[in-house]
């Protein structure tokens, strides 16, 4: 008897793992990247419908998204400027920017120095004409692209782009700044004589 209920047993679960089969493994489905009859324009991958919007892509705050205020640029970042933007901003640049624009912004990258051919030379920041443009154009270049430069907006939150943006300006401020424009005490830092190291035993 007893045998026979072990019997009856293995067999409930003979047929019960029966009826799990592989369907779903083997069932027709398209992959994203595959070709697919099932569409008329043969892409798997199907595009956003129009009007909707992806969860956390909702751009409510134009001005944020777009660096445009009433069809201008604005000339101030929408975003609290402290450090820990300046210093994000400072590793965005270091990774997407130096390339071509250099570690300080002047366009001396290592793909300018190495000879890339160009329709123009890479923008260097330090130009008077760069040092006056609003935030915005910044931005609006990281976004969209200018020239040879292609669109970053793949690849750089929007977030990000304006920290590039504040650490642009602050690279700006660091290479054109003018002694007069610094308080009493930051020109009396500057203009401190390093001390001589001194050395046990006296001077050799």
């Amino acid at each position: 008897m007893r045998l026979l209920r072990l019997g009856l047993g293995c067999a409930a679960i003979g047929l019960l793992l029966a009826g799990c089969n592989t369907d779903m493994w083997v069932q027709q489905k398209s992959h994203p990247l595959d070709k697919s009859d099932f569409f008329p324009d043969g892409q798997a991958s199907r595009p956003l419908l129009q009007g909707t919007i992806a969860r956390g892509h909702l751009r409510a705050d134009a001005v944020f998204f777009t660096g445009i205020d009433n069809g201008k640029w604005v000339d101030k970042i929408p975003t609290e400027v402290n450090m820990d933007l300046l210093k994000r901003g400072q590793e965005r640049f270091d990774i997407y920017c130096t390339p071509c624009h250099g570690r300080l912004g002047d366009g001396e990258g290592m793909i300018a120095k190495r000879g890339f051919k160009l329709k123009r030379p890479v923008g260097n920041i330090h130009t008077d004409r760069l040092r006056k443009m609003p935030v915005g154009h910044f931005y609006d270049v990281i976004t969209n692209g200018y020239g040879a430069m292609y669109s970053y907006a793949s690849r750089i939150e929007p977030k990000d782009r304006w920290a590039i943006v504040a650490y642009i300006r602050a690279l700006q401020l660091s290479q054109n700044v003018k002694a007069t424009d610094l308080t009493s005490e930051q020109q009396a830092k500057l203009n401190e004589k390093p001390q001589a190291e001194s050395h046990e035993g006296g001077a050799h």
